[in-house]
């Protein structure tokens, strides 16, 4: 009892100061915090090992709050125990004061916590619903392969659980036997604009656990006894994959804030009163005269994490040679999805923190070629035809200092543009390579192409992220030197970055000793009439009516603009050159090259005439390449005669 006691005694000092909090701010979520008190409280003050005075302690186990918007009652404990905040070098311990400044500017007290805005207790930003979950398979699967005794324990609430990510999530730790990640379910029956669904309700979502493998505790959320017994029996083990099912109540012990209505609504002023009141009559009820033991908070027994074996990487001919593929040097020809696919090998081998993960298209995306290595395959991560679940995941693996690679078709990685931004959110040190990039693949159709992803990546690439570089580079190699090289790069540098490569073999523009950089671009023909921009596959139809433009008496000029954003003057210049005439191509819809070409000559203050040939129209099926350009305006003949008409030397 004295335990239940001190429980409950503390969860509810938490959940008058979440109210506190909240009311001071004029907005947060109290009611969903006070759900998670007594969870919270034997979580933060007896079964998980941390060091509150270094929150994000390498091997400490982990809290993943999947439901952000409940973070005040976190907060409130960070307060209680005086656990310490701020950026690196700057920590310091939390204090009531900072609780009075929850969601302001110069807060780290984010109204969703956000381990970059200095909450190092957390490991990725939350608050998009559905998400937190797959970040704590990522965090399992690292502690698994340093051979850490790390627990992972996950807070989903009822109403986000409809979440698809959510499924996938579950599947996947299923498939992976993710035995030291706990998730629980927080059913407090309610969401933001009313109840949740019964199919989200307690008796569905054990029975739906259950159908899927999992072993399922289903308790009262506010019983400390129960509480403490369930995490007993994860961190026992020998269960198997296993989750709770916490029956909660949003607003527990003030009634008069229960029920709906009261979603992201803190009371304030003879409301707030009545609410504290509520809560210490509550507390009286079921304390009594019982004197609370105290709670022990166990700090982890592994100092630190182990640290990553790294080489230097070979070069591209050297991998080639190394990987069985000699017969490519020979050909002269690779496809640049084939290249990353000896990149992302080669970098397994060089460097035991880089990990793979891909989408059920590994033999397209030729990570295969990491999968079945056996020296390396422990470090590839199949995640079936799931991306969200699957950046969110590498998300995890990222939090744990890992360098996650993602591969898919680029055109499902739209599935999961929202993972990939709360990811940047995050700080996360992650790498994406979208394969069948454009309209190159003809005849899958478009259902198949990536034609919107350049335009939304860039826009990533638009803000500094927390380190002062681009939120993410977007990178598209022309041939299998600069696909090789990029890949490399990108593993080097920290943060993230997104990489587009082409299903067809391309001939090879480049070789050893051409230098790929992040912010880069290469100047292959230098004219003086007309300067083409363009990137990836059609690098090599803009090099193609190179030629024709020649025998028309004009000199143009050629740059692969394979980075974006990409360092302006040298463009600039190179356009001044060329009578600041611009013609952009790219297999892809707007909002991408052109615009970044486009921006850069008009910030420049500089007259320019800049055209743009893109994909104008949505692609149908074609038999093959030329087909598909031809379809779409983008063959080198079709390049030839808008160079020609920009010019003046053709009317139509």
């Amino acid at each position: 009892m004295s335990f239940e006691a001190a429980v409950h005694s503390k969860a509810i000092r938490l959940d008058t100061l979440s109210l506190q909090m909240c009311a001071e701010a004029g907005s947060g979520h109290p009611t969903t915090a006070m759900s998670l008190g007594q969870i919270v409280t034997v979580l933060m003050y007896h079964s998980m090992r941390w060091v509150p005075e270094d929150p994000g302690y390498p091997t400490s186990d982990r809290l993943v709050l999947s439901e952000g918007h409940a973070v005040p009652i976190v907060y409130a404990a960070f307060a209680d125990l005086g656990a310490h905040v701020g950026g690196d070098g700057e920590r310091r311990p939390t204090t009531m004061t900072d609780l009075d400044e929850f969601r302001a500017t110069d807060s780290p007290l984010d109204g969703h916590p956000n381990p970059r805005e200095g909450f190092p207790f957390f490991d990725a930003a939350t608050g998009s619903l559905g998400q937190g979950l797959s970040s704590a398979a990522g965090l399992g699967l690292a502690a698994r392969l340093d051979g850490l005794d790390q627990r992972i324990f996950c807070i989903v609430g009822d109403g986000e659980s409809r979440e698809g990510q959510i499924t996938e999530a579950l599947d996947f730790i299923m498939d992976h036997d993710l035995t030291n990640v706990l998730t629980i379910f927080n059913c407090n029956a309610y969401g933001q604009a009313g109840s949740v669904s019964e199919q989200q309700g307690p008796e569905r979502t054990r029975a739906r656990l259950e159908a899927s493998g999992f072993h399922v505790l289903d308790i009262d959320g506010h019983d400390p006894a129960a509480i403490k017994a369930a995490f007993d029996a994860f961190i026992e083990g020998g269960h198997g994959p296993m989750a709770v099912v916490a029956r909660t109540v949003k607003g527990w012990g003030a009634p008069s804030i229960q029920g709906d209505g009261w979603h992201g609504k803190p009371p304030v002023g003879e409301a707030l009163e009545q609410c504290i009141e509520e809560l210490d009559a509550t507390g009286a009820s079921l304390i009594g005269s019982m004197e609370g033991a105290d709670l022990a908070i166990y700090p982890p027994t592994i100092e630190a994490r182990p640290a990553p074996a790294v080489r230097d990487c070979l070069s591209f001919p050297d991998a080639l040679r190394r990987y069985g593929f000699e017969s490519v040097l020979e050909s002269g020809q690779l496809a640049t999805r084939r290249a990353y696919g000896v990149a992302l090998r080669e970098l397994g081998h060089a460097n035991s923190g880089v990990c793979a993960l891909d989408a059920d298209t590994c033999n397209s995306t030729f990570a295969q070629w990491f999968r079945d290595d056996a020296e390396i395959s422990d470090r590839f991560f199949e995640c079936k035809i799931a991306e969200q679940n699957m950046v969110s995941v590498g998300l995890g693996l990222a939090a744990a200092g890992k360098v996650p690679f993602c591969s898919t078709f680029a055109k499902f990685l739209t599935r999961a543009y929202d993972q990939v931004e709360m990811a940047m959110n995050s700080g996360a040190n992650m790498k994406f390579v979208g394969s069948h990039s454009g309209i190159s693949l003809a005849a899958d159709g478009p259902s198949q192409m990536s034609l919107p992803d350049v335009a939304w990546f860039r826009s990533l690439g638009s803000v500094a992220d927390h380190n002062g570089a681009p939120g993410c580079y977007v990178l598209q190699p022309a041939d299998g030197y600069a696909a090789y090289a990029l890949t490399l790069q990108m593993a080097e540098h920290e943060g993230m970055c997104y990489m587009r490569t082409h299903r067809p073999d391309v001939e090879f523009l480049y070789d050893e000793n051409t230098e790929f950089r992040l912010g880069g671009m290469e100047v292959l023909t230098e004219g003086r009439d007309l300067l083409i921009v363009s990137a990836g596959y059609m690098v090599h139809e803009c090099n193609k009516a190179l030629d024709d433009l020649d025998k028309l008496g004009i000199d143009a000029s050629l740059i692969d603009l394979y980075s974006l954003p990409f360092e302006e003057e040298g463009l600039l210049d190179l356009a001044n050159e060329n009578g600041g005439m611009v013609l952009v191509v790219e297999d892809n819809y707007g909002g991408g090259l052109f615009s970044a070409v486009a921006e850069a000559c008009v910030q420049s203050g500089d007259a320019f005439t800049v055209e743009q040939l893109a994909v104008k129209r949505i692609p149908k099926s074609a038999r093959g390449e030329r087909e598909i350009l031809e379809q779409c305006g983008l063959h080198h003949e079709q390049i030839t005669r808008h160079a020609a008409r920009i010019l003046g030397l053709v009317t139509a």
